[in-house]
């Protein structure tokens, strides 16, 4: 039955990334920890795979639609992915299992990761339910000074990438409008193209130190493509913003959700 309800999420992932173009990356680790039972560590190592290859598709999708700057996509994306593959090779197995311990709490490394999830979820959910600014802006290119002031902005994102698993789009996205200059619906494209290569990428400083079990992800991450398909033809006959909007609500209950059944466990 667990299972049941697992893949019943991957394709939930899916269709949402379909549906919205972004936003289901973040519920791929709630999926597998708490209906599959997948230990957070791994789980987020799982995650990256999910993510990279559903967002692959997307942003396959949204390149022959002309909504990928690839230029800006490979500036931004060499030194997130960096930091996502360093966070998982060395980070992530260097934190030790018990973070904390005193008379009166313990604090876990499967509690840490999953407590700083929640609270991403949590930034992402306010970023989805805040009004869309600058979405009519048009596109300028990338400036050398701002690509070089964004750099250690950029670095970062990829870490808490790395430490979470989740795609990091609410944070990308900014970025792309912000600094690139790119119109909302050219950075949701790009930010797909960005998220599938630090993700696959940021996967592979896992394999040394997973016994990754490739039926399963293969099999999750097919379903979740099948989901994005699904969305995108569900997409015409349904509202996006009001989408967006229910679905903040959704992650915002879960981000609570999750920090008080960490919590309870400290």
């Amino acid at each position: 039955m667990e299972s049941f309800f697992g893949y019943i999420g991957a394709l939930c992932i899916g269709l949402i990334l379909g549906l919205t173009g972004g936003g289901g990356s973040i519920l791929t680790v709630p999926v597998l920890v708490y209906l599959l039972g997948i230990p957070p560590v791994t789980a987020t190592a799982y995650s990256l795979f999910i993510v990279g290859t559903t967002s692959g598709f997307g942003a396959i999708r949204n390149y022959f639609k002309g909504m990928v700057a690839v230029k800006t996509a490979f500036l931004f994306a060499i030194p997130s992915f960096i930091a996502v593959f360093l966070t998982r090779r060395f980070l992530v197995p260097a934190l030790p299992d018990t973070l904390i311990k005193t008379d009166f709490i313990t604090l876990s490394k499967d509690t840490f990761l999953m407590g700083f999830f929640a609270i991403i979820m949590f930034l992402a959910a306010l970023a989805m339910l805040r009004k869309k600014a600058n979405a009519d802006e048009t596109e300028t290119s990338t400036s050398k000074n701002n690509f070089l002031l964004l750099i250690p902005q950029i670095f970062l994102i990829g870490v808490v990438i790395g430490l979470i698993g989740a795609g990091g789009g609410f944070l990308i996205i900014p970025s792309l409008v912000f600094f690139a200059k790119l119109p909302m619906k050219k950075a949701v494209g790009t930010s797909l193209l960005i998220i599938a290569i630090n993700s696959l990428i940021g996967f592979t400083g896992d394999l040394e130190n997973l016994n990754a079990d490739w039926t399963f992800l293969l099999t999750f991450s097919l379903v979740s493509v099948f989901g994005i398909f699904a969305g995108i033809y569900l997409n015409r006959f349904i509202n996006e913003t009001q989408l967006k909007k229910g679905f903040g609500w959704f992650v915002l209950l879960m981000a609570v959700y999750i920090l008080l059944k960490e919590s309870f466990h400290l």
